[in-house]
């Protein structure tokens, strides 16, 4: 009764339109306060939620994606991907989404790519004769192959609720986004064919071999982040700090477009966001605390497998319930509170935390995208001065896609485990 109550404020708290993070401590709070227990719990829950030296890599991975934003890197992996592919019938919609796959080497969150990319790619497809709504959905869409690929922030966070090695996770989201950048530069093809959209000119060999060499500081940081955390030289929080100065000397010295009037800037964007990521950790902390002291992980494994205990169908039942909630809740908040009531499940049927964790991100990954919160299908819309509706109109062909690809990684552990299982 009581886990209802809290479920029901959170619910009601998201739809008069409080900040999700916001909406966990006050539905927290509301809980607490009928059930007599000491507020003295809500900091020690939320700093025991926090107080995780991995959890500091999140400011540093986004302070370093700042700097080579700001450093000109954007622009860079846009003329690259449109050099190699830009020729090609509906070639700015396949830039799109080959500089998202570029791009997720330096974010590490979906948001970051929509907004960074989003600003650039958008007006220039809509310029060329592509609908806005198609514009927009390749955008938004595109933007969830990067939190598949390092450095991302929700694998950061999966490695800390399952104590598994982030390097892990960082492989195993590799082979399912590459799978999920090649599912969308078909269908952007497809489409882009049948509407007859245009193509670009064939770039010289050397054009293409300049625009490489423009983007290659940028792309090589991931293999920096993968190097050094399987090489055992530093630890995800350490190659986030030697990314952070990385950075600096690409924006700096090599790119000489990183300017110190900029850095207040960058510095208080970095801490807004670090803030925002942080606060929200440690309220859904606090919710998850008071899920597992009402024995919800209990109930949800016990009701899912009172259903079946097919693990086919298991599977699936969970698959249904992520996409779900990843068109309501912010993707950190649902990983802090979901993982560990999922996770026994999960088990149950012999997947992998590694494997579980892909599965999980990739899901909510998809819902960024998905009305009524995805906040990846709002920034691409306004960027393209779309209604949503025509938006999601355009997206249903990449949701089929994205839908396919999340299927086959969760019904073929390989996918996932085959990389990691290389460097053990």
């Amino acid at each position: 009764m009581m886990a209802l109550l809290l479920v029901g404020a959170f619910l009601f708290f998201i739809i008069i339109g409080i900040p999700i993070a916001f909406s966990l401590g006050i539905a927290s709070l509301l809980y607490l306060l009928i059930a007599g227990i000491p507020l003295t719990v809500i900091p020690q829950t939320m700093f025991a939620g926090i107080d995780s030296f991995v959890l500091l890599a999140i400011p540093a991975f986004i302070l370093a994606g700042n700097l080579m934003n700001a450093g000109g890197i954007t622009t860079r992996i846009i003329d690259f991907a449109n050099a190699v592919v830009g020729h090609i019938r509906g070639g700015l919609g396949l830039t799109n989404v080959a500089s998202s796959l570029g791009f997720a080497g330096i974010s590490g969150t979906a948001l970051s790519d929509t907004a960074s990319i989003g600003s650039v790619m958008i007006p220039a497809m809509k310029k060329e004769g592509y609908g806005p709504g198609f514009s927009a959905a390749v955008t938004s869409i595109s933007s969830t192959v990067g939190p598949m690929l390092p450095p991302s922030l929700p694998m950061i966070i999966i490695g800390t609720l399952a104590s598994v090695s982030i390097g892990d996770l960082f492989l195993a989201g590799a082979i399912p986004g590459i799978l999920l950048a090649l599912g969308f530069l078909i269908v952007t093809y497809v489409i882009s064919v049948k509407r007859n959209y245009p193509k670009g000119d064939r770039q010289p060999l050397p054009v293409v071999v300049k625009s490489f060499f423009g983007a290659f500081w940028a792309l090589l940081m991931v293999i920096i982040i993968l190097w050094g955390i399987l090489g055992g030289y530093f630890t995800p929080t350490e190659a986030a700090v030697v990314v952070v100065i990385y950075a600096l000397v690409i924006g700096g010295l090599v790119y000489r477009e990183l300017n110190l009037r900029e850095m207040p800037a960058i510095l208080v964007n970095t801490l807004s966001s670090t803030a925002s990521i942080i606060l929200l950790v440690g309220f859904a902390n606090l919710f998850g605390w008071i899920l597992v002291s009402e024995g919800v992980p209990l109930l949800v494994a016990d009701g899912i497998l009172s259903i079946t205990e097919n693990g086919f169908f298991v599977i699936l039942l969970i698959i249904i319930l992520l996409l779900i909630v990843g068109m309501f809740m912010e993707t950190i908040a649902a990983l802090v509170i979901l993982f560990p009531v999922l996770m026994p499940v999960a088990s149950s049927v012999g997947m992998d935390p590694v494997h579980f964790g892909v599965v999980m991100v990739l899901a909510l990954m998809i819902g960024l995208s998905s009305p009524p919160v995805g906040v990846c299908l709002f920034v691409a819309s306004s960027f393209a001065k779309v209604p949503i509706g025509k938006t999601v109109k355009e997206l249903m062909p990449f949701f089929v896609v994205a839908i396919f690809v999340l299927l086959l990684v969760a019904y073929i552990p390989s996918l996932s485990l085959f990389l990691p299982g290389l460097f053990e």
